[in-house]
């Protein structure tokens, strides 16, 4: 029975039988590769571990930075802000300027915008800015601005932090 094939065995030439053997030898080997979780690095015993200072673990919270630049105290603007933010979700340019004032920015040093519209509506958005060391710190919150921004600017031509019409502070 030399020349007969058994029945079992496929119709398909050598060349394509060693490609789909190939293709299934390179796919059970890229299925290894992505299939297993990493293995858990060993943790070191409680005998060889030293305490963690409260000084090393915490994290130390922005505070205002006299001397330093906008950029060095935009995180502290931020950081009062957003408190103000959380005591009041519906805040006003005078609720920005007094905590920011509160906080230690110099009250002669900020802009702010109106909280309504010429036509008496509520403003969909409120600046306000600091004049620091040389540069500006200005947020901006309300709905149409996603929220509240920050960012680090040039003063203006007009030795000013806010374009266009701003609100007397003079409380």
């Amino acid at each position: 029975m030399t020349g007969t094939r058994p029945a079992h065995t496929p119709a398909w030439p050598w060349p394509v039988r060693a490609g789909w053997a190939l293709c299934l030898v390179v796919g059970l080997g890229l299925t290894g590769c992505a299939g297993s979780a990493p293995a858990a690095e060993p943790t070191p015993s409680a005998s060889a571990t030293t305490p963690a200072t409260a000084e090393a673990t915490a994290p130390t919270a922005p505070a205002l930075e006299p001397i330093g630049t906008a950029t060095d105290n935009q995180p502290f603007f931020d950081a009062v802000i957003t408190a103000a933010l959380a005591a009041d979700p519906n805040q006003g340019g005078r609720g920005y300027i007094d905590a920011l004032s509160a906080a230690g920015f110099d009250k002669a040093q900020m802009e702010v915008t109106a909280d309504t519209t010429t036509e008496g509506k509520p403003a969909d958005s409120i600046q306000f800015s600091v004049r620091f060391n040389g540069e500006c710190i200005v947020g901006q919150n309300g709905p149409s601005s996603g929220g509240y921004h920050s960012m680090v600017a040039p003063i203006l031509g007009s030795e000013t932090c806010l374009v266009g019409a701003t609100r007397q502070i003079d409380w």
